[in-house]
């Protein structure tokens, strides 16, 4: 038995509406958690508490779920990627800069512990972490207090660029299925941490990297050790026409022809489906079998955006019947952002501002990605789920006046006005400061080791030009 804490009178509350299937606001409603678990929610909680916590000037929010970041390397592209990319290849720079660009493990646990900070910064409490493994990642990811699902990365075959314009596949199955096992240990390793707060989550990487037999052992080890599974799927025009020469199909088509689809299986972004404007594709079936199967999509709008990209659009997919998660991709790691992104570009491709609502995003960011991750007690705020939970501070100047506090967070004050931050119980975050980790020193190993990977560009890169050639800075240095 734990101690019971009580946010008493909380001037908004985010509850879950069970009958509905839907958040809902209380107003000047308590909170109740008793060790991990929530007890109460509703008006007049009169049981004993060991800690009363004032909720007279705060929205009391469940923790977001995010299941799709790359923490362990997205952090080193800072300055770098947020305008880079290859005409030639569709605008995606992604090939370019995982080969010339592309930090050692050992520096990998500086960009994890910023990203982590991040995310709790801005109220995430779950992630899906999807990660090539690298030492100490269990334990880091144990420490930061956030609720992890560990993603250990495998693929067949790795990318490999000789110019600009042709996209190229180095093959090792041998490897891939080494890589495969070593997943499977660091899976066990995470659900066996004495922390209790981990959980695996099966990756083989992107659709196209992986061979058809290591796809379909992924699948079932995923059924049989009922675990989520994630892959990249339609995430660049340069995949799906890859797929279409190999396959003569599409790549949701594929993965559903060989048992990829399925309530178990998260699909990262899904962008460039059959009637994705930018391939003028003669079929319009993706949205049915995406549908259909029970999938998941995990939205990232930031980075395709950076390219000048749109998934055609939320709205749409929703209203077909697809399962939507949301996932930050790439630095920042901040999931209010995220959301609003969401919202916005929704309504740019659907060029109609009715196409989707932001409570629809904030949904798919919390419940939504619950679901994909096999969990019906996250991501909501009700008797018997998790005590993952987020104090927002309405006396922020971007909170106010506080008509609606979940548009003001979303739309204005996103991470500023995070205060406080629970998770299993837990203060993770403290008067808008991580209590878990020291961001500020993992900033300086950050910068140290973002000049190393700098520095041995030219090495890798197939025209040996310098990260500042790849990359040019946004303004010239007099």
């Amino acid at each position: 038995m734990g101690k019971t804490t009580c946010i008493r009178n909380g001037d908004w509350v985010i509850a879950w509406d069970d009958t509905n299937q839907r958040h809902t606001y209380l107003r000047h409603a308590d909170v109740a958690f008793e060790g991990d678990r929530i007890t109460f929610v509703g008006k007049g909680f009169h049981g004993p508490a060991d800690v009363e916590v004032d909720g007279s000037r705060l929205c009391v929010m469940p923790g977001l779920v995010d299941i799709h970041c790359h923490p362990s390397t997205e952090s080193f592209y800072r300055g770098i990627r947020e305008e880079h990319g290859v005409p030639e290849m569709y605008m995606a720079g992604i090939y370019e800069r995982m080969q010339a660009l592309w930090p050692a493990d050992r520096e990998k646990p500086s960009s994890a512990e910023v990203a982590y900070c991040e995310l709790l910064r801005s109220g995430v409490t779950t992630i899906c972490d999807l990660s090539v493994p690298y030492p100490g990642w269990v334990d880091l990811i144990a420490r930061s207090g956030l609720r992890g699902f560990v993603a250990p990365g495998y693929s067949s075959s790795r990318w490999s660029l000789s110019n600009r314009h042709q996209l190229r596949y180095q093959w090792d199955e041998a490897k891939g299925r080494r890589d495969f096992e070593t997943s499977l240990k660091m899976i066990e390793e995470a659900e066996g941490h004495e922390c209790g707060r981990l959980s695996g989550v099966l990756y083989p990487m992107q659709i196209d990297t992986c061979s058809e037999e290591l796809l379909r052992d992924s699948v079932a080890v995923a059924k049989q050790r009922n675990l989520p599974l994630v892959t990249h799927v339609s995430q660049s025009v340069n995949e799906f026409l890859v797929m279409v020469d190999r396959h003569g199909k599409t790549p949701v088509q594929w993965a559903h022809e060989i048992g990829l689809l399925g309530p178990h299986t998260t699909l990262g972004h899904v962008v460039f489906i059959d009637e994705h404007s930018w391939l003028h594709w003669a079929t319009r079936k993706d949205l049915h079998l995406l549908a259909e199967t029970g999938i998941t999509v995990a939205h990232c709008p930031t980075p395709f955006a950076r390219y000048g990209q749109l998934l055609e659009d939320f709205g749409k997919y929703l209203r077909a019947g697809i399962h939507l998660g949301m996932g930050t991709d790439v630095a920042p790691h901040n999931l209010l952002e995220e959301i609003r992104m969401a919202t916005v570009l929704a309504r740019v491709a659907a060029e109609d501002i009715t196409s989707v609502q932001m409570a629809d995003c904030f949904h798919a960011a919390t419940v939504g990605g619950a679901r994909a991750l096999l969990r019906s007690d996250l991501g909501r705020l009700m008797p018997g789920c998790r005590a993952d939970i987020v104090l927002v501070d309405l006396d922020h100047p971007l909170m106010q006046p506080a008509r609606d506090p979940l548009r003001n967070l979303v739309f204005h004050a996103a991470d500023r006005a995070v205060r406080d931050v629970y998770i299993d119980g837990t203060l993770v975050v403290k008067d808008f400061k991580v209590m878990t980790l020291n961001h500020t020193d993992a900033l300086g190993r950050l910068s140290e080791a973002q000049r190393r990977m700098e520095a041995a560009a030219p090495e890798k890169d197939y025209a040996g030009r310098s990260s500042l050639e790849i990359s040019p800075l946004s303004l010239p240095v007099a």
